[in-house]
């Protein structure tokens, strides 16, 4: 079973527009409201995907108890921890392109004894192959959160992926996960380093390793994903000829990669690519089905080209259409 830590879920609202215009009165063509929070959506992609997945959530307003009813609804018993405050409520635009335009609350300040409540009911599952903490803390959390899970799961015998950024990233790579989900930015400002191409980013990785990481699986926007561990560096990427929304597509690649025994890490990329390739393919957040994913599509490098240049790092000119208007490499956030 993979167990998942959500400490600041949220209520996904999607809307899609032709056009995004800033200022504009716009008329949505679309509209829906689903589960959000890193965690959570990992859990949903497994648990589409036949695997047995439980997330844990603190749980407060009418918010929570509509974000609780729609996991149910997935035919998923969500672990809730009740807490005072109301779990936040997330909007994203997305046009026609596929460019997404996200306006994310901040979430309900949890107490000390909410936390800890929190990180109880998540090494309580004693079952957990797997225990992943992911997504942004709520207002005022310790920064030490995923490092505690990472500690307690350790000594309940789990394996840990953190899947996180900024100071929270920071503080659990120094814990020792077994494994973390950065995208390139992340993966830049964990590091220092700069991370323009394929090389530099597989430079990156292995200082995180060096610094007690196990496995780093990093998401290269439009230049797909790579997994440095014990073994060295593989690179993995697939086309999508338009990429209809972004948000949860990370998610989805960190989905797949559990979902594969990890003794097999080139399965394990093929399946993290191809799962969020799919999840970019669909609107919303929406975790694709299993007739979704193709990971006979996806194309391994190994030795990856280190030269490779990303495009997701360089600068945007004015004037040239979106990337995701035009066939090109899958999109991962």
């Amino acid at each position: 079973m993979i167990v998942t830590l959500t400490p600041n879920p949220s209520l996904d609202r999607t809307l899609e527009v032709e056009r995004f215009e800033l200022g504009a009165i716009l008329r949505a063509q679309k509209g829906r409201v689903e589960p959000g929070g890193k965690g959570i959506n990992v859990a949903l992609t497994l648990h589409a995907h036949g695997h047995d997945a439980r997330a844990v959530l603190p749980c407060g307003g009418r918010e929570g108890e509509q974000l609780t009813a729609l996991l149910r609804d997935e035919g998923m018993e969500p672990v809730s921890v009740p807490i005072d405050g109301n779990v936040r409520t997330n909007v994203a635009i997305v046009d026609a392109n596929g460019t997404v335009t996200k306006v994310n609350e901040p979430g309900p300040q949890l107490t000390d004894d909410e936390v800890e409540q929190l990180l109880e009911a998540t090494v309580a599952q004693t079952d957990a192959s797997w225990v992943v903490g992911s997504g942004s803390l709520p207002p005022h959390a310790p920064v030490g959160l995923f490092a505690d899970l990472t500690r307690r799961a350790h000594e309940a015998g789990s394996r840990v992926a953190i899947d996180a950024s900024g100071p929270s990233l920071t503080a659990a790579i120094e814990a020792g996960p077994d494994l973390v989900k950065p995208n390139r930015e992340a993966l830049a400002e964990a590091t220092g380093m700069k991370v323009t191409t394929i090389g530099e980013a597989i430079a990156a990785a292995e200082q995180l390793r060096e610094r007690g990481v196990g496995a780093v699986l990093a998401g290269l926007g439009e230049d797909g994903v790579i997994l440095v561990d014990d073994q060295g560096a593989v690179h993995g990427y697939v086309s999508v000829r338009l990429s209809r929304s972004s948000v949860g597509a990370g998610n989805a690649t960190l989905a797949g990669y559990l979902s594969v025994d990890r003794d097999d890490r080139q399965q394990s990329l093929r399946a993290a690519v191809a799962f969020g390739a799919a999840a970019a393919s669909l609107p919303g957040s929406k975790p694709p089905a299993p007739a979704d994913v193709r990971p006979d599509r996806v194309v391994v490098t190994d030795p990856p080209e280190l030269r490779r240049v990303l495009r997701s790092a360089t600068p945007t000119i004015i004037g040239v259409p979106p990337r995701s208007s035009r066939k090109a490499p899958m999109i991962l956030p």
